[in-house]
């Protein structure tokens, strides 16, 4: 059992300590988006008064911190197994905070793109969903995860509502002082706050690189890998127009905030229906799939919107599309990654999501100054439709969950070919070097308990267990 928690809680709902590292956990996440994402409303208006400003070097202003993140997510992870989750956070912030500095010190563009790369080389995210594998039971990690999930969304939002707010204040210099104040926040919440977890391996937790290598040729993952690299593509790029055009309609930057808030608010109560479906009555691929439509439709709407009550609607569509694959693309991926490599598939998944932000930075600046806005986003539009197309030829998910079993004194063929035959499981893999078996099942049918005497057995009493 990977947490820290005690025999007596294990089959008593979830934990205070659970709880404690939950809250922290989705606490300390929210607090760096929230930096991330504030700028994203208001950069391509604040961002014309920094010297050399372009729409395409303001555009990679917005996006550069996914570069940076993407690449460093799976070594950051690597190195939490080896020299701790704890000090790799605590690292990483004191990374962003430091970039947060520069950006708000800088008097041009570059000295921003170079604030937002550092801000995006603290790379936490992976280390982040590491310490909740660690800290919490098999049977609270989904709600854990969702948790972490509501808080990123959370943020986005709030981000969107008081970046405008704050812009108006004391314009980016402002933004990026708080987001530095709110990453030395974060180390005081790691230090005194998360629970230390127990040192285990666990390849649920972060990548492997042996195994990261064999996730990339995966091609049952690669349409969702694809789909988070556009949702966050679309996420910077869009704001690269979105607010020149409500500018347009004579809405004050400052103002912004007051159509926003009311959109999002709507769009994540819509969602909320969607996803219970989605998980309750099996129908993902359906719900990934409409959602997708959605922000197409919304995309090509808004490449014609003229009044402000377009935009209403149109920001309220693509809000609601976006919160439900935000939502539901890495819960499918988590039912299909195999058995043992659920880290570093998650690993992938994560820095292509990171890469999204990039691209949608700096391609989407290029065609908003070549092209214009109306172009940039039937676009995107098309790039949805065509991944729409690709999506409906992958199957949808079996409704598994990955478990890990201790297996300290090793399990032989015949009791490995005992836990395949238990009803519920769909995959079995054994890592000698870890001392653990991962099983791919079906939660509502597997028996942790007869997968637990199979193992401690001698591998001939169980073999007809069902």
């Amino acid at each position: 059992m990977s947490s820290s928690t005690s025999p007596e809680t294990e089959h008593s709902g979830i934990s205070a300590v659970e709880q404690r590292a939950v809250v922290s956990l989705a606490s300390l996440y929210a607090l760096r988006m929230l930096g991330l994402f504030m700028v994203l409303p208001v950069m391509m208006i604040e961002g014309q008064k920094l010297d050399g400003a372009t729409p395409q070097l303001l555009g990679l202003a917005m996006g550069v911190y996914g570069l940076t993140q993407a690449l460093l997510q799976i070594p950051a992870g690597t190195l939490s197994d080896r020299f701790g989750r704890k000090p790799i956070i605590i690292g990483g912030l004191l990374i962003f905070a430091l970039g947060s500095l520069i950006a708000a010190s800088a008097d041009s563009v570059y000295g921003v793109i170079l604030g937002r790369a550092l801000q995006g080389g603290g790379a936490i995210a992976s280390a982040i969903m590491a310490l909740v594998t660690d800290l919490t039971r098999e049977e609270n990690r989904m709600k854990a995860m969702a948790s972490i999930g509501a808080s990123i969304g959370l943020s986005f939002s709030v981000a969107l509502v008081l970046g405008p707010w704050l812009a108006g204040l004391g314009g980016l210099s402002l933004i990026f002082g708080l987001t530095g104040v709110l990453a030395l926040l974060g180390i005081l919440v790691t230090l005194f706050v998360i629970p230390t977890p127990p040192v285990l391996p666990h390849r649920d937790a972060s990548a492997v690189l042996s195994e990261v290598g064999v996730q990339l040729r995966n091609t049952q993952l690669w349409p969702l890998n694809l789909g988070i690299f556009l949702l966050h593509a679309l996420m910077v790029a869009i704001f690269i127009a979105i607010p020149g055009q409500l500018l347009k309609l004579d809405l004050p930057a400052e103002h912004h905030s007051w159509l926003y808030l009311p959109v999002l608010l709507s769009a994540f109560v819509l969602m909320v229906p969607f996803i219970i479906i989605a998980e309750k009555r099996r129908k993902m691929k359906s719900v990934v799939i409409t959602g997708a439509c959605v922000i197409a439709l919304s995309l090509f709407g808004m490449s014609a919107a003229a009044e402000m009550w377009h935009w209403v609607v149109l920001l309220l569509l693509y809000f609601w599309g976006f919160n439900l694959m935000e939502a539901s693309l890495p819960s499918w991926l988590s039912k299909i990654a195999p058995a043992g490599a659920k880290g570093s598939a998650m690993g992938i998944y994560s820095s292509m999501q990171f890469l999204g932000a990039f691209a949608g930075g700096s391609l989407g600046g290029w065609l908003m100054s070549q092209y214009g806005s109306s172009a940039l986003f039937v676009g995107l539009g098309a790039l949805v439709i065509l991944w729409v197309l690709l999506m409906s030829q992958s199957s949808a998910p079996q409704h598994l969950t990955s478990v890990r079993l201790d297996s300290t004194d090793g399990c032989s063929e015949q009791q490995l070919a005992q836990l395949m035959a238990l009803t519920g499981v769909s995959e079995v893999s054994l890592l000698a070097s870890e001392g653990a078996i991962y099983l791919k099942v079906s939660a509502d049918a597997f028996d942790r308990t007869q997968a637990l005497a199979i193992i401690h057995s001698t591998g001939e009493e169980h073999g007809s267990q069902r």
